[in-house]
């Protein structure tokens, strides 16, 4: 651990990448796979140790991914790079699995009415449906792991009680799950609340690692990294160039930016085994392939120790 001014931060996070799903998914312009396939080995080459490379999911309901089995089937593997995938029901994790990911990932929203939107079933009902997935995914030796989305507030709702979230948590446990993301699908997350529900689950659920999942929505989403940083979570869901949004809930605009998250943890001091430089590289090229100017704040400016020579930049006269 590093010890700083005012608290004591981890010495080294892990950086999971989801801009090849979360961040894609919601591109209404159809991204050639050859181009998806491009950008996750030139982000795996960057140093980055995990990604949600997409997500098996019915093509009528996010048609930016129906290309997952052939973007799986090519993806370079040899670096040891992680490889998880989106699943949300038992036909998908079978895809999954036959396509060879390190694990799989199933999500329920802490909102009943944000899971009815996404899911087309109640809380209730996706979770007793884990059950088979589960089975399925143990005989295939494929760990699973588990998401919460609007666990910070919900676009229909509003306001989530943490109990919810804990709830919710201690049912994954139950199946055996003890990887946990918890998603800020549209940007609601504050400091406060990040620290609320870290403290909530370390108590009810001790044995479970979690990860944070934090949409910029209100400008915040760094903010809400540190704090996780704070309450002792050494794991952060970004995306590359800031891509992203649920297409399932209003207002829900892009990740918090991959090269931005990179840039404050090594600023702070914290190991990520990841060169910005390169990364900073794909950001721009991601940008091109989308066609429009992304969020990304470090991909513009630079790292913060970036020069510029005298006479590139005019002299003030008068």
């Amino acid at each position: 651990m590093r010890q700083t001014e005012r608290t004591t931060l981890p010495s080294r996070v892990r950086v999971v990448e989801v801009g090849t799903r979360d961040g894609f998914q919601s591109e209404r312009d159809w991204i050639a796979t050859s181009d998806k396939i491009s950008i996750l080995n030139a982000l795996i080459d960057t140093g980055i140790p995990q990604f949600e490379a997409t997500s098996f999911v019915s093509p009528r309901a996010v048609p930016q991914l129906k290309d997952a089995a052939e973007l799986m089937a090519a993806v370079d593997r040899t670096t040891g790079a992680k490889l998880t995938a989106l699943t949300p029901n038992e036909r998908g994790a079978r895809d999954a699995v036959a396509s060879g990911v390190d694990a799989i990932v199933l999500f329920v929203s802490a909102s009943e009415s944000h899971n009815l939107k996404n899911m087309n079933a109640t809380r209730a009902q996706t979770l007793a449906g884990f059950k088979a997935v589960c089975a399925f995914a143990d005989a295939a030796g494929t760990p699973v792991h588990g998401a919460i989305a609007t666990a910070f507030g919900c676009p229909f709702e509003g306001e989530i009680d943490v109990a919810s979230v804990v709830e919710i948590a201690s049912a994954y446990r139950t199946l055996g799950i003890t990887h946990l993301t918890l998603g800020d699908t549209t940007g609601m997350a504050t400091p406060p609340l990040v620290f609320e529900r870290c403290a909530a689950l370390r108590k009810a659920v001790p044995d479970i690692e979690l990860s944070l999942h934090f949409h910029n929505t209100r400008g915040v989403g760094l903010a809400n990294v540190y704090a996780g940083l704070q309450a002792g979570v050494t794991t952060f869901e970004s995306s590359v160039a800031g891509l992203g949004g649920c297409p399932f809930a209003p207002g829900a605009t892009g990740n918090i930016c991959t090269e931005d998250l990179v840039y404050l943890l090594h600023e702070c001091g914290i190991e990520t085994g990841i060169d910005l430089k390169k990364l900073r590289k794909v950001a721009l090229h991601v940008e091109k392939v989308i066609g429009r100017k992304l969020p990304g704040q470090v991909m513009k400016a630079g790292p913060r120790l970036q020069t510029s020579a005298l006479d590139s930049v005019a002299t003030a006269v008068g």
